[in-house]
């Protein structure tokens, strides 16, 4: 199992996008419930996941309409979630190097 820093990010969101609740939370669950000790573990489940260095990967919520940020330790396995937004607050994101 993976620890998730912090839950309330995606909460606060799915509060203030019902729509995205139920993806955001199967995400969590996977991550919850299993370990992942590399990259290649997270693409097997999550084919369309983007790895965009330093640990980081963003993934498409929603068919695209929100997307979430994340950094993986995998040596002890915590996610911090840098950035979940919608596409439009992804696209205007300086630099995904700087989260």
């Amino acid at each position: 199992m993976m620890r998730i820093i912090a839950k309330r990010t995606l909460q606060n969101f799915w509060e203030k996008y019902p729509n995205s609740k139920q993806q955001l939370l199967s995400w969590y669950q996977v991550f919850d419930k299993n370990i992942f000790n590399n990259p290649n573990d997270v693409k097997s489940i999550f084919g369309s996941a983007d790895f965009v260095g330093e640990n980081k990967i963003i993934f498409n919520i929603c068919r695209n309409h929100y997307r979430l940020i994340v950094k993986i330790n995998y040596i002890t396995q915590i996610v911090y979630i840098l950035f979940v937004g919608t596409h439009s607050e992804y696209d205007n994101l300086k630099n995904i190097k700087n989260l």
